[in-house]
């Protein structure tokens, strides 16, 4: 993707798995970038090369930011659900805490143009499939709690000072570009577990419950490339309107099961991949599917790699490139 008028962004949490895509989604445009990271869940090395870094934390953005800046695309929260049912205050902390210093930087510096990664987990159980951005917001866990309030949040500053806001919600984001893949630690999402049995580096995939109401009685959820997300967020840079917050998900409005995921591993790399059953996670719902026509009719959006041999393939590449004496 190019553009005529290159701009400067700001990228918090640059150093993460999505933030470091969308920052080399951003230099291929001509754009400059900044990535302000604190590297306590990013990584270094994921910074994309002619990025300027700064190794910093999102409440002292204001030293950071001034007029010259075009806009912020803020990725810089935590993320791990688990932890924050058992440590809440943590997610409060960042994930409120700092984008209110980092909302207050932009008003101070006359930044106005935001673009936020949100979550369908704001959503919490759905009350129908596929998920629509009118569909009720109610968390069920502090990580979502704290999305949707950050979501109150810049609807307010829209409002009264005329930020021009989108707040993305993505549903399963997966697949690699690049040098830039998924690193979490721990790792909590589906595909890089599977993928971490086909390298040897675990025995077996766990499969949370096998009596769902679907097709194989394993859970269905929406898989989104993640060079497909990032094209989202340079659009969203242009769709942005002062005074308006605008929410859109991010979905391919296809789901695939955790069994139709592993036997798709199984297909790419040729590793067979043990699964063991456990019971259901409390509080997972059998089906997450998002709608993704807002995204399309407001942005020009539309996913183009959504086929999941795809996406499991360019992740199956970029797990080997990390793992060079994986068998």
């Amino acid at each position: 993707m190019s553009t005529s008028t290159p701009k400067k962004y700001l990228v918090t949490g640059g150093a993460g798995y999505v933030g470091s895509v969308v920052a080399q989604h951003l230099l291929e445009a001509g754009h400059t970038v900044t990535v302000l990271d604190d590297l306590s869940t990013g990584f270094r090395e994921g910074v994309p090369q002619g990025a300027e870094f700064i190794e910093g934390r999102i409440q002292d953005a204001a030293k950071y930011l001034d007029p010259s800046y075009d806009g912020v695309l803020h990725f810089a929260a935590f993320s791990q659900v688990g932890e924050s049912v058992v440590n809440p205050e943590k997610y409060w902390v960042n994930n409120v805490g700092g984008t209110t210093a980092l909302l207050a930087a932009m008003r101070d510096a006359g930044v106005r143009t935001l673009v936020f990664s949100s979550t369908a987990a704001t959503y919490g159980e759905p009350v129908s499939s596929p998920i629509t951005e009118s569909d009720p917001t109610s968390p069920t866990n502090p990580y979502g709690a704290t999305k949707l309030a950050v979501d109150h949040m810049i609807s307010g500053e829209a409002a009264a000072h005329g930020l021009a806001a989108v707040s993305l919600r993505y549903f399963n984001v997966a697949g690699a570009y690049g040098a830039y893949g998924e690193r979490h630690s721990p790792e909590s999402h589906l595909i890089p577990l599977v993928l971490q049995v086909a390298l040897g580096a675990r025995e077996s995939i766990s499969v949370y419950g096998d009596d769902y109401p679907t097709p194989d009685g394993s859970c269905v959820r929406d898989y989104i490339h993640v060079a497909d997300l990032a094209e989202a967020h340079l659009l969203a840079l242009t769709a942005a309107t002062a005074g308006e917050h605008l929410i859109c998900n991010l979905g391919n409005g296809n789901g695939f099961s955790v069994r139709e995921v592993i036997e798709t591993v199984r297909t790419v790399t040729g590793h067979p991949i043990p699964e063991t059953a456990a019971p259901r996670r409390a509080g997972d719902p059998a089906v997450l599917v998002a709608s993704a026509a807002a995204a399309e009719e407001r942005l020009g959006w539309r996913p183009s790699r959504a086929d999941l041999a795809g996406i499991v393939a360019d992740a199956w590449a970029f797990a080997r490139r990390e793992e060079p004496t994986a068998p």
